[in-house]
């Protein structure tokens, strides 16, 4: 199947991994790809579902099935060893990619992370559009209705208590509306607490790891959640960032980068196409 990507920059590998319902261009709009790319090989991945990669109905695409399908791509783009970054689901991805592939993995960058199963009432109704039969009637009439009118509350309570950031303006939204989309990230809410329940801890993980916050995020409980997680690997730190919300690394990319060149992979710098998509087997 078809795996999109963006390149850009040369350096230590960096691959960066969106969270449910977003694609690439949320870390383009952030600023952090350009940033990053000044000293680094940057490769940006559109999950299955989103953006420009597709998502055969055929496979369950649990994180452990997304991480292998991103560490095909990853061979062939000759990457060996990276810093894996993940944002919201994408923490999943990059945890299962570290315990999958260690060999390709020489760190963690966590930023708003979901680890543990927790009682989550929203789940239920964002799950719905994935389920047969009825979820593709909801799909094609009254979700991307929905959708387009909750955006701007929607995309409020990611960003608070922070303002949403003038840059996100130019986030595509209406990809996010297309029926194919909705029903990934109904997919991957769905797919969310059984995932986090049978990850059974993380005392495993071998590589360090960056674990960043937003203070007021009012998507997860950081407590329940990060601080958690900090406790249980000893070779973690933990950045709070005081009045950022879930989309940290939108309104204090700084703070991801700093994260970032502290756990910066051995440099095989390769000059990087633009953008291409990967014809790989899932």
């Amino acid at each position: 199947m078809p795996l999109h990507c963006l390149e850009r920059g040369t350096g230590s590998p960096l691959v960066l991994l969106h969270g449910n319902g977003t694609m690439i261009e949320d870390f383009v709009s952030s600023g952090l790809i350009d940033m990053a790319a000044r000293s680094h090989r940057v490769i940006a991945f559109d999950r299955p579902g989103f953006g420009h990669t597709t998502r055969p109905r055929a496979i369950v695409w649990t994180a452990e099935a997304q991480a292998d399908l991103i560490a095909v791509g990853l061979r062939r783009l000759g990457v060996r060893q990276a810093t894996m970054l993940g944002h919201s689901w994408g923490c999943a991805v990059a945890i299962a990619l570290a315990r999958r592939h260690p060999d390709l993995v020489s760190g963690l960058v966590l930023v708003s992370g979901y680890y543990y199963a927790s009682v989550r009432a929203d789940v239920v109704g964002a799950s719905l559009p994935s389920l047969p039969v009825l979820g593709d009637i909801l799909r094609f009439t009254v979700s991307p209705l929905m959708a387009r009118a909750t955006w701007p509350l929607a995309t409020r309570r990611m960003f608070g208590p922070a303002p949403v950031a003038e840059t996100f303006k130019s986030f595509p939204k209406e990809m996010v509306f297309r029926p194919s989309q909705i029903r990934a990230g109904a997919a991957e809410a769905a797919l969310m607490l059984p995932g986090a329940a049978t990850a059974a801890g993380y005392a495993d993980l071998k590589v360090p790891v960056a674990i960043i916050a937003g203070e007021g995020d009012r998507i997860i409980d950081i407590e329940a959640q990060s601080a958690r997680l900090h406790a249980e690997l000893a070779q973690s730190t933990l950045q709070r960032v005081p009045g950022a919300g879930h989309m940290v690394h939108q309104t204090a990319p700084e703070i991801v980068l700093a994260a970032i060149e502290g756990l910066s992979a051995p440099a095989f710098p390769k000059p990087a196409a633009n953008s291409e998509t990967l014809p790989v087997a899932a």
